[in-house]
């Protein structure tokens, strides 16, 4: 374990923004970060750097969490469950998973980041959470370097919501988190977004988890950019939820507005529909824009500071605030 200094993090954010770790370790065992907790504890956590937006240099000791593996708990003939250490890289553990016929997290295939930061934003994607799979989440105090473990309940996981997101921001580590995964009968979710008319494209009409699974990369693939050419961190804001009332006030002057049912009373309208329609889409704003496919996604093209595309996201938030009286919450963890 050696703590180097002055190291760029430009590599280890999906924006690709070049800011500078005064101090900056990897770690990769339990162990080590034990060794680390006894003697560090102002730290900046970082893991795949998928979720973040760097606005400055870092002071504190920055944390890179690498710790691997991938162990079978138990299993039986319907069921397994699987514990998956944080450093692992979340796509190659859903290909993993769906080429061992492991269902229930197919639908989440191509999203960045790592395993470990899976549970704290509650990842999500045509019509699956990842909340639906967690047994349990395993965690480092911080404070006294102790192991805990957090059962689904207690994650209290909500939308692009967790424990760790709240009370437990800044109090543990994510090492590890468990997975229960159906081996047959899976239950297939393929009538969220367009994964149903990329299956009919393909003429599948009994899909298999890797149908799935491709379909979702094939549809991800032409509507977002690969952060390694285009800097990005996925879905920038949160789709809101709108109470009945206020959708059918909206949908007297937007007759097309698409939305989601969430209950009798409140309404899921689509964040990068909104956003299209005030204008920003494939908009350019000096070296940072909204992404020419998809609006609900801010990109770097190339120099862009964390500060430009933050102002970028509060124009936005603005001009959705003045035109359809809905406030967009930024679902990227801005390090402000």
């Amino acid at each position: 374990m050696t703590i180097l200094e002055n190291i760029s993090l430009k590599n280890y954010n999906t924006f690709g923004i070049d800011v500078k770790a005064k101090r900056f370790v990897t770690i990769h065992t339990i162990d080590e970060l034990q060794e680390l907790l006894s003697q560090e504890k102002d730290l900046f956590l970082l893991s795949g750097g998928s979720n973040m937006l760097l606005t400055h240099n870092i002071e504190k000791l920055v944390v890179h969490i690498d710790i691997k593996g991938i162990s079978i708990e138990n299993e039986d003939e319907n069921f397994v469950e699987i514990t998956v250490n944080a450093g692992e890289n979340w796509h190659e553990f859903v290909l993993w998973c769906v080429e061992k016929n492991y269902g229930g997290i197919e639908n989440l295939s191509l999203i960045p980041g790592k395993v470990g930061t899976c549970p704290i934003q509650n990842i999500g994607a045509y019509g699956v959470e990842v909340k639906d799979t967690i047994t349990k989440v395993t965690v480092v105090e911080i404070e006294t370097g102790k192991i805990k473990i957090f059962t689904n309940e207690e994650c209290n996981f909500g939308y692009r919501d967790s424990i760790f997101k709240n009370d437990q921001k800044d109090s543990v580590i994510i090492v590890a988190v468990s997975f229960r995964l159906s081996k047959n009968n899976h239950v297939f979710h393929t009538s969220y977004g367009a994964i149903e008319d990329e299956l009919k494209s393909q003429k599948i009409d009994f899909p298999t988890l890797k149908n799935i699974s491709d379909a979702v990369i094939s549809i991800r693939k032409s509507k977002l950019p690969n952060p390694k050419e285009l800097g990005n961190s996925g879905s920038f804001f949160k789709n809101p939820v709108i109470s009945s009332t206020h959708f059918e006030k909206l949908q007297l002057k937007f007759p097309n507005i698409p939305n989601y049912k969430i209950s009798d009373t409140e309404l899921k309208v689509p964040a990068g529909w909104l956003i299209e329609q005030a204008g920003f889409k494939g908009k350019r704003f000096g070296n940072c824009g909204v992404h020419e496919k998809q609006a609900l996604v801010l990109v770097n093209y190339g120099n862009a500071s964390g500060v430009e595309i933050l102002n970028l996201a509060k124009k936005i938030q603005e001009t959705i605030l003045e035109k359809f009286e809905i406030e967009l919450e930024i679902e990227v963890n801005i390090i402000a």
